[in-house]
């Protein structure tokens, strides 16, 4: 497109004057330009897209959904696809997650998470306020979601308006530096803590061995800190499994859920809690509430698009394609030469190219996404990160052209 645009892009420094192509349909792992090119969507349009573009039973569901519902306020009033999509969501999550909190995003999933953790506290006349999360994380651009992230590039801005947090060290080799620190920040009391469980997304897809996930859910539970599980982006089987914490074989007392929620097609997120958190909210005393909402909170569409997706896992092998994907990665990932730090969870691959410089703003971020871009492929490196989280219908060939690229640029930047 031309800059004539007044449109303002997310995570884009328009003075850069680099192309933005204009997107006319999307179909499988593809999607297709206005100027007749064919882009292979290796990075599943920003982790969202599970099942592939238009997933024809997805769509189906909104058609149909669009000719019943649009909207309407979700405060004291219900529709049958929200009612629909939280049975869905509870028997497919583990026990005791029995309530679940609509929301749009992955932010605000995380907003909501904590509010919750706080005024659980509140109500119960304990009233703790610090939170924890770890070095690097990333949980969103609303304050909170800021406040418990990173502090960098990203939000040195808006320093301002963030909350002070406790932060713990990314876990190193077996993570004991990392569960030193829990523990000693447990000591204190804080209300919760709050992790991207094994993959630290936007930190630049940093992986973290399951043990220390188990062993920080079993502090948290000695000390009764609230555990916050932020599955926005692992969730949905990316890496592996229907959600990391899996793996771990824990259960958070709070969930976070967006992204593949309603397999990438329409915005949407659910904050599960347990039955513990919802009582300490319900009560005659209206002050004692929960009180977050927006005006599109579980809209119908929505909600359709996401019982639809729960479908798909139900009715198709959806489990298998991912199995099949996190090996067809393996062993292209392993095959790559030139490059650093290669590595992989499920269907995730990342590896650093060229200078040992590893952050978002590192020099070589522009060569890379115009090296991809030229080659018709959707891949969005994280400074000198480069990363492949495709749908889990891309076929060998398209996979193919995504690694050759790799390879290709590991030897001309490298």
């Amino acid at each position: 497109m031309s800059g004539a645009s007044p449109v303002w892009h997310p995570f884009t420094q328009h003075g850069l004057n680099e192309p933005i192509p204009l997107v006319t349909h999307g179909e499988g792992a593809a999607l297709y330009t206005r100027d007749g090119r064919r882009i292979v969507d290796a990075i599943s349009s920003w982790w969202v897209t599970t099942h592939g573009h238009c997933h024809p039973a997805i769509m189906a569901a909104i058609r149909a959904q669009a000719e019943k519902l649009d909207q309407i306020i979700f405060a004291g009033w219900t529709h049958e696809p929200a009612e629909e999509l939280a049975r869905g969501l509870i028997a497919m999550m583990p026990a005791p997650l029995a309530h679940v909190f609509y929301s749009d995003s992955g932010s605000t999933a995380v907003e909501v998470a904590l509010k919750m953790a706080l005024g659980f506290w509140l109500n119960r006349g304990e009233p703790r306020h610090r939170i924890l999360t770890l070095d690097h994380g990333y949980h969103g651009d609303t304050i909170g979601g800021m406040s418990v992230g990173a502090r960098g590039v990203y939000n040195q801005a808006y320093a301002p308006l963030l909350f002070d947090v406790g932060t713990l060290p990314f876990p190193v080799g077996d993570g004991q530096n990392t569960l030193d620190a829990l523990e000693a920040e447990c000591r204190a009391a804080p209300a919760a803590l709050i992790v991207e469980p094994l993959v630290l997304g936007a930190g630049g897809m940093l992986l973290y061995d399951a043990a220390v996930l188990a062993e920080m859910r079993a502090i948290c539970a000695a000390h009764g800190v609230l555990f916050i599980a932020d599955e926005v982006m692992t969730g949905w089987g990316r890496t592996g499994t229907l959600l990391a914490c899996e793996q771990a074989g824990v259960v958070p007392d709070i969930l976070c859920l967006s992204k593949g929620l309603t397999g990438g097609s329409v915005p949407l997120a659910v904050t599960l809690a347990t039955p513990e958190i919802f009582e300490a909210h319900r009560s005659t005393d209206k002050a004692r509430m929960f009180f977050h909402s927006s005006s599109y909170t579980a809209n119908p569409l929505a909600c359709a698009a996401a019982a639809a997706n729960l479908a798909v896992w139900r009715d198709e092998p959806v489990r298998e394609r991912i199995a099949t994907l996190a090996a067809r990665q393996a062993t292209r990932l392993a095959a790559l030469t030139g490059v650093r730090n290669a590595r992989r969870l499920g269907t995730i691959a990342a590896c650093e190219i060229g200078s040992s410089e590893s952050d978002y703003l590192a020099t070589i971020g522009p060569a890379l996404a115009a090296h991809f871009r030229d080659r018709d492929l959707l891949v969005r490196p994280m400074g000198n990160t480069v990363y492949v989280m495709p749908p889990y219908c891309i076929d060998e060939a398209d996979l193919d052209a995504v690694y050759a690229a790799i390879q290709d640029a590991a030897e001309r930047f490298g």
